[in-house]
C-alpha cells in the first residue's frame, strides 16, 4: 500500500516514517511529487487544517493520504499559539523565532502557571474512508531552551514524567509518548481494524 504524507516538513516526515516502520506501507512524500502543492492552513481549528491538507493532497495524488495538524496550547496565553503554532512569529518564522516569541510572551508568567499541552489531529483519506484520530500530551514551558533534538517547541516543552524536554528525548522515546505518536498509533489501529493495512 502506498501512503502519501501531506506535509513539506522534513522533521515531521522523519517522525512519521519511523513510527510507520511496523506496517506494510510504502511511504511517499513531496520528494516523490515535486509539484505537490503547499496547502494554505487557514482553518480556525486543527481539525479543519488537517482535513483541508488531506483533501487537497488526495485530490492532487489520487492516492491514500495521511495529514495532520499540531498545535501547542498554553492556557496562560488563552490557548495560544494553538492553530498558529507553526507561524506564531510570522508566516516565514523559523523554529527559533517561534520559541523566542513564546518565551517573551511568557516571561512574566510564574512557574506554576506555565502548563501547556501539545495536541495533534490526524486524518487518513483514500476516497472511500475518512478517519480522524487525536493525541495530546501535557507538559510545562521552561524559561529557556534545553536539548538539541526534536523540532518546533520541543526545546522548551518539559515532560515531567521523564524530567526532560522533548528535545532531550530520543526519537523512539518521543514517538512512544508524544501527541503525534499517540494520534498515529490510534490511526494505525483504526486502519488495521478496517483492513486497510496489515502488519509486516
Amino acid at each position: 500500500m502506498k501512503l502519501v504524507l501531506a506535509t513539506h516538513n522534513k522533521d515531521k516526515i522523519s517522525e512519521l516514517k519511523a513510527a510507520l516502520n511496523s506496517t506494510q506501507v510504502s511511504v511517499l512524500t513531496y520528494e516523490d511529487f515535486p509539484d505537490m502543492p503547499e496547502v494554505i492552513e487557514d482553518g480556525k481549528t486543527l481539525e479543519e487544517n488537517a482535513l483541508k491538507k488531506a483533501r487537497e493532497i488526495y485530490q492532487y495524488t489520487q492516492l491514500p493520504v495521511l495529514a495532520d495538524d499540531t498545535g501547542l496550547e498554553v492556557p496562560a496565553l488563552g490557548g495560544a499559539p494553538g492553530v498558529k503554532s507553526s507561524r506564531y512569529a510570522g508566516e516565514r518564522a523559523s523554529y527559533a523565532d517561534n520559541v523566542a516569541k513564546l518565551l517573551k510572551e511568557m516571561s512574566q508568567i510564574p512557574k506554576e502557571q506555565r502548563e501547556a499541552r501539545f495536541r495533534t489531529v490526524m486524518v487518513y483519506l483514500d476516497g472511500r474512508y475518512q478517519i480522524m484520530t487525536e493525541g495530546e500530551v501535557p507538559g510545562q514551558i521552561l524559561e529557556e531552551v534545553r536539548g538539541d533534538g526534536g523540532f518546533g517547541y520541543d526545546p522548551v516543552f518539559y515532560y515531567p514524567p521523564y524530567k526532560k524536554t522533548f528535545s532531550e528525548l530520543t526519537l523512539h522515546e518521543k514517538n512512544s509518548i508524544s501527541h503525534r505518536g499517540q494520534a498515529l498509533l490510534r490511526m494505525i489501529k483504526a486502519l488495521r481494524e478496517n483492513h486497510i493495512i496489515t502488519e509486516v
